[in-house]
């Protein structure tokens, strides 16, 4: 009798023990049929956890255009740091010759402004643009795109005059750039400037400059003007009472001559 007495409470200490555990029914891929899983309580924890990780939300964006600011404002900010090319400008550039980073050469050379190779001697990419087949620059990271967009400008004598521009000015810079031949695109300067407006990048300039925007009055800052024959350095100072130094320095001149078609920047006083 004692010895079934033993029995029955090593029993009831065994049962006891295995209560600990949850028992789970889980489906087979046959729906008629189950099976039984022992889980314990520390893996429920683990798969909760992993569920929460699952669930964090994702950043999404309205459109290309907005992914492409969230994505680059930071390196045009720091090239704007490095080289006075306002921020603004560096990222409507961006947007306009790269398609928001969706056009061929930006997928898949990382060239994200249209330069072509010149006197490059790094990787290539052949491209159709205004002849079959052109020649572009081809980078690693986008980060050299960047940088070599800012070497570009900085680096070439054409592009001198830009950086008499106040560095807010990013209409001026706008035209700028269509004046020194940077774009044959007539209407090159009004996409930017639409860009710039439209997607408020001169608050990037606001960031570096830790100031606010420049308020344009209702007249440009800064016009262009045409050569037409008869024109001289002399006549157009006049004709926009600016002086004639300063139309030499901000079209990068070193002397009075003049092509007929010609670009020029005025600079309105």
């Amino acid at each position: 009798m004692k010895r079934i007495v033993v029995i029955i409470l090593l029993c009831l200490v065994v049962v006891s023990c295995g209560s600990k555990k949850k028992i789970v029914t889980k489906k087979k891929d046959d729906p008629r049929k189950t099976e039984r899983v022992v889980i314990s309580n520390d893996d429920v924890e683990n798969v909760e956890e992993d569920r929460s990780v699952e669930e964090k939300p994702t950043t999404s964006y309205a459109n290309a255009t907005e992914a492409y600011i969230a994505n680059f404002s930071g390196i045009a900010m720091e090239e704007m740091r490095r080289y006075k090319i306002p921020a603004s400008i560096t990222l409507a550039q961006g947007i306009l010759e790269s398609g928001s980073a969706r056009g061929r050469l930006a997928v898949e050379a990382n060239n994200h402004f249209g330069i072509k190779c010149h006197d490059w001697t790094g990787d290539k990419i052949y491209h159709d643009d205004d002849a079959s087949q052109e020649c572009f620059r081809k980078y690693k990271h986008v980060q050299e795109s960047f940088e070599d967009h800012s070497k570009f400008l900085t680096g070439r004598s054409r592009y001198a005059g830009l950086f008499s521009l106040d560095d807010d000015d990013y209409r001026a810079w706008a035209k700028g750039l269509r004046a020194a031949g940077y774009a044959t695109d007539r209407k090159y300067p009004e996409k930017l400037i639409s860009l710039i407006e439209r997607f408020e990048l001169y608050k990037y300039d606001e960031m570096v400059l830790q100031r606010p925007a420049r308020v344009y009055p209702e007249e440009a800052s800064v016009t262009t003007h045409k050569v037409e024959k008869g024109d001289t350095l002399y006549s157009l100072s006049k004709r926009y009472g600016v002086a004639v130094v300063d139309l030499q320095k901000l079209n990068n001149m070193t002397n009075n001559d003049l092509k007929i078609g010609q670009i020029l920047l005025i600079k309105n006083n």
